[in-house]
C-alpha cells in the first residue's frame, strides 16, 4: 500500500491509501484543509483533535446536503451525477479527517500511558 504526505492545516499526515489513489487521497486532503481553516477562522485555534471533528462535521453537513439535492425531483442527470460525485469526495474527506484526528488521539493515549 503506497503511503501519500498531505498537509492539514500546516501539518504533514502520512496516510496509506490503494494504489492509483494517491492523488485522489491529495484532493481529498485539499478539501479537509480548506474546512479546517473555515473552523480556525471562525472560532480560532481550538486543538487538532477538535479542530479536525468539526471539520469533518462541516464536510458531513455538505455531504448530507448534497445527497438531499440527488434525491429531490427534478434534478436533471447531469446535475445528480456532479452532486454524487461531490458527495462522495466529501464523504471521503470526512472520513479522512476523522481517521487522522483518531489517530492523533490514539497516539497522544498512548504518549499518557507512558508517562
Amino acid at each position: 500500500m503506497p503511503l501519500v504526505n498531505v498537509m492539514v492545516n500546516s501539518r504533514a499526515y502520512t496516510i496509506a491509501c490503494d494504489e492509483g489513489e494517491e492523488e485522489h487521497l491529495k484532493q481529498l486532503a485539499s478539501v479537509v484543509d480548506t474546512k479546517a481553516r473555515e473552523v480556525l477562522g471562525s472560532v480560532g485555534q481550538v486543538g487538532d483533535a477538535r479542530m479536525l471533528l468539526m471539520a469533518a462535521l462541516l464536510i458531513a453537513d455538505e455531504h448530507n446536503e448534497l445527497t438531499g439535492k440527488i434525491a429531490a425531483e427534478g434534478t436533471g442527470e447531469d446535475e445528480k451525477k456532479t452532486l454524487h460525485l461531490r458527495a462522495e469526495q466529501t464523504e471521503g474527506a470526512a472520513a479522512d479527517a476523522l481517521e487522522s484526528a483518531a489517530k492523533r488521539l490514539e497516539d497522544i493515549a498512548v504518549r499518557l500511558s507512558h508517562a
